[in-house]
């Protein structure tokens, strides 16, 4: 008997039509003739992000100058961090917005380290995201002398558990693991971890860049002590957005601000000469607040509240799934191969897919009409990322349309190996 044939059109069409979030698609700016699936590594502009980024410099800045730190300001940085604090069901007192991930990773697990509340190692896996490693590996050899422990798994499409808590139980320390791995979009049972990191004190550091905004997550619920990420991606917060901070209160109380900036001050305003930290979360603020940044992150951030995480999270996992049955049905014979989890509980918000020729089948993409943008990460995966506030199924299927043409046509062979700068 012959295996019924899936009229994915029509599916894709149908789940359009049906989509309660349809409506946040027009809420963004979209380039004509493009179909944009690196939401993943840079999501789009909102409507409005301009205009209060002109206000911000043309009247604010322009007209009012030093004022605008009274009146519009000073409380920015605690606004914007009481929403973010709301999407991940923290309290305002717990949660920063500000620098960059890389800044944020290094005053958590430098103040930890220093807190000699666990043992002295850092801690990371194979599926951490590189620069993430860079920064333990600073802060080991700097505090400790010593290299930093990693866990090595055999392949990258997850994280092999037993292994990772048999590490645990051997060297107990600072854990660094990002929620949803960068490669093949892989989502660890954070609740599950935390609790056996806890048991055997030890405490896991949660990297959120590629999981804010599309997973819902509910870190008190999940018993995450500290937790750090990164906003232009699902939350849309523009290039060079500004990072968050998360600590528990019952583990803030226990660190200090390895950077002694003068914003984490009690009383920054008052510049006396002996440093006395704020007794909040704002003790990890460092240097005067990006206020243009954190201007463009105001408005993805109120989008992704009034859609609703669960919303999101659901319709993401109805959109992985569906590509991941397209590739699996059309691709696949094809010699594309699938580098994230089948299971959707598994998986953040895009898969990835490899080829021998990805770079050149990527540039492929870009190059048809319309343009599709993945993004390409050596040595050979293409990572399609799904953003459910803009993306459509019917787009989905075009690419899997037009990634079948390019394989069956070899059409990639007519572009070079050359790369830019940024892939």
């Amino acid at each position: 008997m012959k295996p019924l044939m899936i009229d994915w059109k029509s599916k894709a069409l149908e789940w359009d039509l049906e989509d309660p979030l349809a409506s946040f698609r027009e809420r963004f700016i979209h380039p004509p003739e493009t179909i944009y699936l690196d939401g993943n590594s840079l999501g789009k502009l909102p409507h409005g992000v301009a205009r209060d980024l002109e206000e911000t410099i043309q009247k604010q800045w322009g007209q009012k100058l030093i004022r605008s730190w009274n009146d519009h300001w000073f409380g920015l940085c605690n606004r914007v961090s009481k929403k973010l604090a709301e999407l991940l069901r923290v309290t305002p007192t717990e949660l920063i917005v500000g620098e960059s991930t890389s800044v944020r990773l290094f005053q958590i697990a430098q103040a930890l380290a220093h807190t000699k509340c666990f043992p002295s190692r850092l801690v990371t896996d194979s599926l951490n995201f590189p620069t993430d490693s860079y920064i333990l590996d600073a802060i080991s050899k700097q505090t400790y002398d010593a290299p930093t422990v990693r866990v090595n798994y055999k392949d990258t499409l997850r994280a092999d558990l037993n292994a990772l808590k048999s590490k645990i139980d051997s060297h107990p320390g600072i854990y660094c693991l990002s929620l949803v791995s960068y490669q093949s979009g892989y989502a660890y049972p954070i609740k599950q971890l935390n609790r056996y990191a806890a048991s055997n004190n030890s405490l896991i550091i949660w990297d959120l860049s590629h999981a804010v905004g599309v997973l819902d997550i509910d870190l008190k619920e999940t018993e995450t002590k500290a937790a750090i990420g990164c906003t232009y991606k699902y939350l849309n917060g523009g290039p060079g957005a500004p990072a968050f901070l998360y600590v528990d209160a019952h583990i803030l109380k226990q660190i200090e601000n390895p950077i002694a900036g003068w914003f984490g001050h009690a009383r920054p305003f008052n510049f006396e000469s002996e440093y006395q930290p704020a007794s909040t979360i704002q003790k990890m603020a460092v240097g005067t607040p990006s206020i243009l940044s954190l201007v463009a992150l105001e408005k993805g951030l109120e989008l992704t509240l009034e859609a609703g995480i669960s919303k999101i999270r659901h319709k993401s996992v109805l959109q992985s799934t569906f590509l991941y049955e397209l590739v699996t049905a059309r691709l696949e014979p094809l010699g594309i191969a699938i580098e994230s989890p089948p299971e959707s509980d598994q998986r953040g918000s895009h898969i990835s897919i490899s080829h021998p020729e990805a770079w050149r089948i990527t540039k492929a993409l870009q190059k048809g009409t319309p343009s599709i943008i993945p993004d390409f990460r050596p040595d050979r995966f293409i990572r399609l990322g799904i953003a459910p506030l803009y993306t459509r199924f019917s787009d989905l299927l075009i690419v899997i349309d037009r990634l079948e043409y390019i394989l069956s046509t070899k059409e990639y062979l007519q572009f070079t190996l050359e790369k830019p700068h940024v892939t």
